[in-house]
């Protein structure tokens, strides 16, 4: 999965002399949580947070009048809030390389560059949902195994050959090692025939593997 294919290329952005009064009004409007901040050549040479905005506002317990906080939120710009130099992914990098990032720094979002440090676009946490979502096939129903299998070459060859048997076509395949070392494996299912194949499916894999699970609806743990 490439950046490329689930970033939002429509990116609002800011200079370093926009205004914290501008800048809290376009987050409001556009309804977005970050803003990159370019120079005049496209180039990002800062990100500004919804919590940078509210860092830098005035409390609600703050003794200036109406006037001196209008004239605070106008004078102070992008370049007094922002974080210079902030991390960024290539459009050509993948999904789980931001994803990844974002969870080890607690980023919400990356600015997308070319190699000229041009910004491109931006992905967010909401896009690696998407992402996630849409590699999993959830969307489009069936049922879900879960089983556990030696970490081993050849492995599923088993499984596979006992869903060839049964007809199951295969939506998704996911997997993580545990804290043993084996494999979890997790196999979306397209919809079957009907409910009674769909079981033998479920009964067939039990028998000759561990099942962790199964779902359709709702998850049975076995």
């Amino acid at each position: 999965m490439l950046i490329q294919n689930w970033m939002t290329t429509e990116v609002i952005t800011v200079t370093p002399e926009t205004s914290l009064l501008k800048i809290g009004k376009l987050m409001r409007d556009n309804n977005v949580r970050r803003l990159p901040v370019l120079d005049d050549k496209g180039h990002v040479v800062g990100i500004i947070s919804d919590r940078d905005v509210r860092d830098a506002s005035p409390s609600k317990a703050t003794t200036l009048d109406m006037y001196e906080m209008h004239y605070l939120l106008a004078e102070l710009k992008a370049k007094d809030i922002m974080t210079p130099r902030p991390f960024t992914v290539k459009p050509t990098d993948t999904v789980e390389k931001a994803a990844m990032m974002m969870l080890d720094n607690k980023f919400g979002g990356l600015p997308v560059v070319e190699e000229s440090g041009r910004l491109v676009g931006i992905i967010s946490d909401q896009d690696v949902f998407k992402a996630l979502v849409s590699i999993t096939g959830v969307r489009e129903g069936g049922i879900q195994l879960g089983i556990e299998i030696a970490n081993r070459p050849g492995a599923m060859k088993p499984i596979f050959d006992l869903l060839r048997a049964h007809g199951a076509r295969i939506l998704s395949v996911l997997s993580a090692n545990n804290q043993d070392g084996d494999r979890q494996v997790f196999l979306r299912l397209r919809e079957m025939e009907s409910r009674e194949a769909e079981e033998a499916v479920i009964a067939d894999v039990k028998e000759h593997a561990h099942l962790l699970y199964w779902a359709r609806n709702e998850v049975h743990l076995v």
